[in-house]
């Protein structure tokens, strides 16, 4: 088969299609034709050497495809040869073909094109486990968003406005903001102008940055609210006032997801079909695509996401 490989650590360049062995599936794996996958942040950290895949994944970057089945392994009942499915990876995605364990295997969504559904397993997993699970989301509460033109960002503005929460983003500019007002956000805080602690009152945040909004977060969560950090643009060090997270009696989280065990993917993944997929079988979820780029032209489709300009997903299609 054909995949993107890394030939180096460095920019959109180094990502080349090539030859490469196929995929083994083991008793327990589910082998699927990839239709589509998508471009994420951890694909750029490999891409340039700071984010290795985790020990038995491929080496190809991908954390999420969408495929029909080519292939079953003995132990599985779950799938069939021919289901049109979508995945989450610990890699491998940006190929024409890949294994996967069947716990992380799910049917596409009603309604979805076969194609946009490559842009659904990472970001619905992501906002899920986090957002809900761990962050207890509920009915009423306001949910502070960083990066919320993201394909990240877009997801979690649209699942927790369908829970009834409200929810404010951090933009770039304001043509983003009002992109992702389209999609359901109450409001949006220009992080170039404004300090999103002075403006926002939060019982829940997402964040992806990291240290250099540690503080600002701790300031802007209300008593009891739970800070999730889920990504380090910003840094990985930063001071935490202890004092003034026991008087708020809040809490500071720290995930990944691709590194987990199989089972504990199995269980969010699980999750999210019975929570989430009847939500955009309804239409009050959607994914969100900037572009449809050719696999084959990966680099483009990492320099747009290096560009910082799209809203919502970047996909590679076969």
């Amino acid at each position: 088969m054909r995949a993107i490989e890394i030939t180096r650590g460095g920019g959109p360049e180094v990502l080349e299609w090539r030859e490469v062995p196929d995929p083994k599936p083991g008793r327990g794996d589910v082998l699927i034709d990839v239709t589509a996958s998508a471009v994420n942040r951890a694909d750029v950290l490999q891409r340039k050497g700071f984010y290795d895949p985790p020990p038995g994944a491929p080496p190809y970057p991908g954390l999420e495809v969408s495929g029909v089945v080519a292939e079953v392994g003995a132990d599985v009942e779950q799938f069939a040869v021919g289901d049109e499915v979508c995945a989450l990876l610990a890699g491998g995605g940006y190929a024409e073909r890949v294994a996967v364990p069947w716990q992380q295997v799910m049917p596409v969504p009603e309604g979805v094109p076969l194609v946009e559904a490559a842009g659904l397993p990472e970001v619905a997993c992501t906002v899920w486990s986090n957002v809900f699970m761990l962050g207890r989301l509920r009915k009423g509460e306001t949910l502070l968003v960083h990066g919320g033109a993201s394909g990240i960002g877009t997801f979690a503005v649209q699942l927790a406005k369908a829970f009834g929460a409200n929810v404010v983003v951090t933009v770039g500019s304001t043509e983003k903001g009002e992109r992702v007002k389209e999609l359901g956000a109450d409001a949006y805080v220009n992080y170039r102008e404004e300090d999103f602690a002075e403006q926002v009152k939060a019982d829940v945040i997402l964040d992806i940055i990291g240290a250099k909004y540690l503080a600002g977060n701790l300031r802007a969560l209300r008593t009891g609210g739970r800070l999730v950090v889920i990504g380090l643009q910003g840094g990985v060090r930063g001071e935490i006032d202890l004092g003034a997270l026991m008087a708020k009696r809040a809490s500071v989280h720290g995930t990944t997801l691709r590194a987990r065990p199989v089972d504990e993917k199995g269980a969010i993944v699980r999750s999210v079909v019975e929570n989430v997929w009847p939500l955009i079988g309804a239409g009050a979820v959607r994914p969100v695509i900037y572009a449809e780029v050719p696999m084959s032209d990966a680099a483009e489709a990492h320099r747009m996401l290096d560009s910082g300009n799209h809203v919502g997903k970047i996909l590679l299609v076969r």
